[in-house]
């Protein structure tokens, strides 16, 4: 069990990645806070998880609100009383197509949930860690940072800022003993797939994605699962301000 006696948020639980994510911990043990804005979404994975005999607890939570983020914080130490990990994954994907027919309210939104989201829980979560004497913060980015893809100019820019996040809070908070990484997954069977395909699944689109990954298919919940399982486990003791592409070679 590599996250036995571990307590995590994970943030956007409720399907995606997320809940990859949150039955992979599971599984090696981990307590798994199921955050997500959509109850019933957060509700169907936490049930999953503790039908196998996990630890799961339902939060609903707008990442973007600084009073929703400090309610999940309380709540999850009133039920636990510690937090060892937190997974921000919540994210907002931007439709496909030119930078000049985004409004600045779809602008705000894409940083609001992917950016400031991650301000607020380290405001609220990391100061626990810090009391604890350590922990362990996953930011999920995208390969859209480090070679980015035509028309999402908005969402590839708000990934972008994740890393440099990632890497400025590392080296800060290394010497209380705080490790953040993140990830950096190619495009996946998600939610918000069809919005990075331009509105439009067709095979033709498929095909075109897959086409620029050397090994030959999309990623999966399961791929990203297992990479944040390692970042999040004692094996991974030593890493910090790393941006782990799980992308089958799509940023080589």
């Amino acid at each position: 069990m590599r996250l036995e006696n571990k307590v995590a948020i994970i943030t956007g639980a409720g399907s995606g990645f997320g809940e990859g994510m949150a039955i992979r911990f599971s599984e090696e043990g981990a307590t798994v806070v199921v955050s997500d804005i959509n109850e019933q979404a957060a509700r169907k994975v936490a049930d999953e998880i503790t039908a196998k005999g996990g630890r799961a607890l339902v939060d609903v939570t707008d990442v973007s609100k600084a009073e929703d983020v400090s309610n999940m914080t309380q709540a999850t130490l009133d039920a636990f009383g510690r937090i060892d990990i937190l997974v921000n994954n919540a994210g907002m994907p931007q439709r496909n197509g030119s930078m000049f027919d985004v409004d600045e309210e779809t602008f705000q939104k894409i940083f609001d949930v992917n950016v400031k989201s991650i301000f607020l829980t380290t405001k609220s979560i990391v100061p626990v860690m810090l009391d604890q004497g350590g922990g362990n913060v996953i930011n999920i980015a995208s390969t859209a940072a480090l070679s980015p893809r035509p028309g999402l100019v908005w969402y590839n820019s708000s990934k972008g800022a994740v890393l440099t996040m990632t890497k400025s809070m590392a080296i800060e908070l290394a010497p209380q003993q705080v490790r953040v990484n993140a990830l950096c997954p190619v495009i996946a069977q998600t939610g918000m797939t069809v919005e990075f395909m331009g509105g439009v699944d067709t095979q033709e689109i498929r095909d075109k994605f897959v086409a620029s990954i050397p090994l030959g298919r999309m990623n999966t919940p399961k791929d990203l699962a297992n990479a944040a399982l390692w970042l999040a486990s004692d094996e991974a003791s030593f890493i910090t301000g790393v941006a782990l592409e799980v992308d089958g070679g799509r940023c080589i």
